[in-house]
């Protein structure tokens, strides 16, 4: 990239300061949204000056842009982020890039044209990794016994379900993968794991990872387990656990969502630095 080419992180969680770091060596950099204590003291030089009007080519926000009440996440900052702020440093022909875009997102910039960046392949794989790690690690501080030997059911096989076999068989666990065709059971003799059938997994299990965005686990399902069996669901919304019945039934199941941002921010936002590099020399090759 340009060295002329300047391009504003605005907002988000530590992802995207180490994104906006990672940047700094391609292109003019700057960001906004964050309180001086959640910026390195190397990258101080970074904070952008909210007065500076169409300066930026370019806009990446958050991988979540918009919080509960619809504005611009700035969950690092104790000050609202408004986007007619950020509006305003844009160019006339700059440029947002977020992690997904709605109606909403697109009301706010109507002038500008928005790319999703999670919709990204090499986002989504890479991705997968922190995310896996992640996932484990919250097994290793849930569970009073080692992932040594454990009964584990993954279910689904993509990205993260195959990520996920690979970490756990480094633990020595007792992994079977839930699977919904034969794709799904090719993959997991691929992983070197045992796959069934979603409809036919029984329930003789410690540790369960969901990581399909359905229902997989109803009521009715879950009174089968042991309510020693841990329940980590890695599913966007709506997840694949019912937490209300499982809570109910008194099963400790989780929702982990945004793994990658809690467990290995720099990590995570490098992996968006490198992806948003790439769709921007992209963008430029083809004008």
């Amino acid at each position: 990239m340009d060295k002329n080419f300047n391009i504003l992180i605005a907002g988000g969680d530590m992802r995207q300061v180490y994104c906006a770091r990672k940047l700094a060596g391609q292109m003019n950099t700057g960001i906004v949204g964050f309180d001086e204590e959640f910026l390195p003291a190397d990258m101080a030089d970074l904070a952008a000056d909210t007065t500076q009007k169409q300066h930026y080519d370019c806009v990446v926000l958050p991988v979540v842009p918009l919080d509960s009440n619809g504005q611009l996440c700035a969950q690092c900052s104790k000050s609202e982020l408004r986007p007619e702020y950020i509006r305003g440093m844009l160019k006339k022909d700059g440029i947002v890039l977020a992690g997904k875009c709605d109606e909403k997102l697109r009301e706010m910039f109507p002038d500008h044209e928005i790319l999703e960046y999670l919709s990204r392949e090499e986002l989504s794989l890479r991705n997968a990794v922190p995310t896996a790690e992640g996932a484990v690690q919250i097994a290793l501080e849930e569970l009073p016994v080692t992932l040594n030997g454990l009964r584990v059911l993954i279910v689904g096989m993509g990205r993260i379900g195959t990520a996920l076999s690979t970490v756990l068989k480094g633990f020595g666990s007792d992994i079977t993968a839930a699977v919904h065709n034969e794709t799904g059971a090719a993959k997991a003799r691929i992983a070197g794991v045992k796959s069934v059938y979603t409809d036919r997994a029984g329930a003789d299990y410690d540790l369960v990872f969901n990581t399909v965005p359905h229902l997989v686990f109803g009521r009715e399902k879950l009174t089968e387990f042991s309510r020693d069996t841990l329940f980590i669901d890695l599913a966007s919304k709506p997840g694949g656990v019912d937490f209300e019945a499982a809570r109910e039934l008194g099963i400790n199941a989780i929702w982990a969502l945004g793994l990658p941002g809690k467990t290995a921010p720099v990590t995570a936002g490098e992996i968006i630095a490198g992806t948003i590099a790439a769709m921007l020399d992209e963008r430029r090759a083809a004008i």
